[in-house]
């Protein structure tokens, strides 16, 4: 008889969930997203509670509804070709060229580097790096131990310390959100503006991701059946959910009542520096210290297994897994030294092109039992919004690529003629007339 997991077990896989999403940006963009939009804070959150946590909990139930053993097996739905690419360019983003070295570079800058002078920066930045991979290599070369060290030991130690600075920041606000300046688009689209800032949470990438893990945690547990494996998957989720929904909103709270006294900030990890500094004075930066590392150390260690179990899944002739994990974690700590904005700027445009086709995916997965899994669904949803992902990504390029002349025709031609698209939301119709007209056809093609 399959095994049905209790409350408890529910709470404890959400608890490892959330632990593996909530790091590094989840705690700078909400800060920074706060102080830009000011007065329009509440609409702006909602836009990014959207990309930020319901679409990573629609990642990993997609995974769990449509059984799929992951990310390469549904992408490969698509075309066998498509799966290795989209698992590659997704796993190496969420991987070792952005999110991972970011959970390196972001507690160095927020702790750390204002206490070293300018000249030793650097030097500071790899000693740093160097000690933080170090353990995330130590941990992730155990992945059936996850559980226990995400769920039980470094969740809680994290959700403790951040829960003593957001109750200081609700309790004595610094100043009033209604008074608050708004900056730039969030004047005249903050629920779109708060919708694509989201994205660099990196979230709903990594649910595709992560999604895989909760199912194995819930099979270690005793469940096999596909539908209970399903449920058990939307319940934890929800724990999950519910945290950094709550979370988010903090810190996105903090971050517009900080503009009374500071400036709005080159990125959240400065604002977080100031407003741990303003309640705690110098306890604050130890503070602060504990729950930037911790939450980094936590998705640094979720980042690593993910990709070298996914790897090795995919080429197992060719390297085992510790073999990847000791790779990654090289090629994450040497990228981390290239210091935060620079990785924050290098990943914009790459994210602008994995986002719209991540989405399709997930949208794809939930609604595949409806379809019957027919390729024809999977490619045409998926050609129609690659049609507008790349044009996104080339809008996110810098402006020495975007000026040049033929890609300025290109961009000027999807303003002209797709609605949303210069509010980064043009992928919205191709996908659902991708979507409909592959629907159509393996409906007639069925008959």
């Amino acid at each position: 008889m399959d095994k049905r997991l209790n409350l408890t077990s529910n709470i404890l896989i959400g608890s490892m969930l959330f632990g593996l999403f909530f790091g590094a940006g989840n705690l700078i963009f909400p800060v920074h997203m706060g102080q830009e939009a000011g007065s329009n804070m509440i609409i702006a959150t909602v836009g990014f509670l959207i990309t930020a946590i319901g679409l990573p909990f629609l990642g990993v139930v997609a995974i769990g509804i449509s059984r799929s053993n992951g990310l390469f097996d549904l992408s490969s739905r698509v075309h066998p070709i498509y799966g290795y690419i989209m698992t590659i360019l997704l796993y190496l983003t969420i991987g070792p060229f952005f999110a991972l070295p970011r959970t390196g570079t972001v507690p160095f800058e927020i702790s750390f580097a204002p206490y070293i002078s300018t000249e030793y920066h650097a030097l500071g930045l790899a000693i740093f790096t160097i000690i933080f991979f170090l353990a995330a290599l130590f941990f992730s070369m155990k992945p059936s131990k996850i559980l226990v060290w995400v769920g039980k030991i470094l969740n809680p130690i994290f959700l403790i310390f951040l829960a003593v600075l957001v109750i200081a920041g609700i309790s004595k606000p610094m100043g009033s959100i209604s008074d608050a300046a708004i900056n730039g688009m969030y004047k005249t689209a903050p629920f779109f503006k708060g919708f694509t800032e989201g994205y660099n949470t990196m979230d709903a990438l990594a649910s595709l991701a992560f999604g895989i893990i909760v199912v194995q945690t819930i099979k270690e547990l005793g469940v096999n059946d596909p539908k209970n494996i399903a449920i058990n998957t939307i319940k934890s989720g929800l724990v999950s959910i519910l945290l950094m929904g709550l979370i988010y909103s903090s810190l996105s709270y903090l971050g517009a009542t900080s503009v009374s006294l500071f400036e709005v900030s080159d990125n959240g990890g400065i604002a977080l520096a100031q407003i741990a500094n303003y309640y705690f004075g110098s306890f604050g930066s130890i503070l602060l210290a504990i729950i930037v590392t911790v939450a980094c150390l936590k998705t640094a260690i979720g980042l690593i297994t993910a990709c070298s179990e996914t790897f090795n899944d995919m080429f197992p002739n060719f390297l085992n897994y510790k073999s990847f994990v000791i790779i990654f974690t090289l090629i994450a700590c040497f990228v981390a030294n290239i210091g935060l904005t620079q990785i924050i700027a290098l990943s914009i445009p790459v994210l602008m092109f994995l986002y719209p086709l991540a989405i399709a995916l997930i949208i794809l997965g939930i609604l595949s039992p409806l379809f019957k899994d027919k390729q024809i669904v999977y490619l045409f949803t998926t050609l129609c919004t690659l049609f507008v992902s790349i044009a996104d990504a080339l809008n996110a390029m810098p402006d020495i690529i975007k000026n040049q002349t033929f890609i300025n025709n290109i961009l000027e031609f999807y303003n002209n003629y797709l609605p949303f698209f210069n509010l980064g939301m043009g992928w919205i119709i191709p996908m659902v007339i991708g979507l409909s007209i592959g629907w159509i056809i393996s409906i007639y093609k069925t008959k």
